[in-house]
């Protein structure tokens, strides 16, 4: 995926960069993500592992050490926070894919196409409750009102977004809205906290946040976009996901809106019945439209943006390594 971004870009360092830049931080938030994991109760045990060991390259804990970093901080207080962060996300997926009875995540049999959806739900409840139990351990108010309005957030995300399933009147706003709050919210309260355990100002800490969540509606967007253009195994998950789910998202939206009435007829239609046997039609009406181009643009626009909100900080290799993500945010094909 191509989209214009400032020329510094080009010197951006990569996603594997980014990631050696990072691991010895992310070692210690694997050990102490999968410490207190650990449940006497087997059947917890089992699905997490199976969600947390299943790929990903764990971008919003990193997310947290990254800001710290950046901003002079980290260490055990940052690593905790880190995995704060990866369970909230593990139990938002958990929670997601028995909404959207999903079978197939990263390439491999999601938890309630194994175990049911009822274990899912639980272990997922679990996950979230672990979260809250290792933020009250760093006794810091902040940190827990960034995060308990965090997750309320998310919690209403999902709730808007089930509001818009089969729902063809959906537009550009409304898909916008469902994003920040399902996705781009989680990315802001990673960098915020960061930047709050470093003992940034509220400034610093406001500029981490805009990034992060400039940085959340980059990536879904264009993760969006990859459910129209993937190539399924790179993706990880059956292309047209989003389509049968009745969800429209932005490339299809644009279509929608920029269609001859008797497509957009057509479209509607299919968006009401969540018929993915109609995904050469869907597509055809994208490419017609500029669905695709479209929302890439819309991606980089939030990619500069997230770019923008760093400007105010001393330049780095942590730096560029937030950088570097809204650049990785387009570009990646998974």
């Amino acid at each position: 995926m191509s989209a214009p971004l400032p020329a510094r870009a080009a010197a951006l360092p990569g996603i594997a960069a980014i990631q050696r830049l990072a691991a010895a931080d992310m070692a210690a938030v694997d050990a102490l993500i999968r410490d207190r994991l650990a449940s006497d109760v087997v059947l917890i045990n089992q699905i997490s592992e199976h969600i947390v060991g299943g790929g990903g390259k764990r971008l919003r804990p990193m997310l947290v050490v990254l800001a710290a970093r950046a901003l002079g901080g980290g260490g055990p207080a940052a690593h905790q926070l880190a995995a704060i962060v990866e369970f909230i996300h593990t139990s938002t997926l958990l929670h997601d894919d028995v909404v959207d009875e999903s079978d197939l995540r990263r390439g491999r049999r999601t938890a309630n196409a194994l175990w049911g959806n009822a274990p899912s739900v639980l272990v997922g409840d679990f996950l979230y409750s672990r979260s809250f139990q290792l933020m009250v351990e760093l006794d810091s108010m902040p940190v827990m009102r960034v995060l308990a309005d965090t997750t309320n957030r998310i919690a209403e995300g999902e709730v808007l977004q089930l509001l818009h399933v089969h729902n063809p009147d959906t537009d550009e706003a409304a898909y916008l809205a469902v994003i920040e709050r399902k996705t781009a919210v989680l990315f802001a309260a990673a960098t915020r906290l960061g930047a709050l355990l470093a003992g940034a100002d509220e400034a610093a800490q406001q500029r981490l946040h805009d990034f992060g969540m400039a940085l959340g509606m980059a990536f879904q967007i264009a993760d969006d976009v990859l459910d129209y253009t993937a190539d399924a195994d790179a993706l990880g998950k059956n292309l047209g996901d989003d389509l049968a789910e009745g969800k429209a998202t932005l490339p299809l939206i644009h279509a929608m809106a920029n269609s001859r009435a008797e497509v957009r007829e057509r479209l509607r239609a299919i968006v009401e019945a969540g018929d993915a046997t109609a995904m050469p039609e869907v597509l055809a009406a994208i490419g017609q439209s500029g669905g695709i181009g479209y929302s890439q643009a819309r991606a980089a626009g939030f990619a500069a943006a997230a770019e923008a909100a760093l400007d105010g900080l001393a330049d780095s290799e942590w730096v560029a390594a937030l950088r570097g993500l809204a650049r990785y945010a387009l570009e990646r094909n998974s």
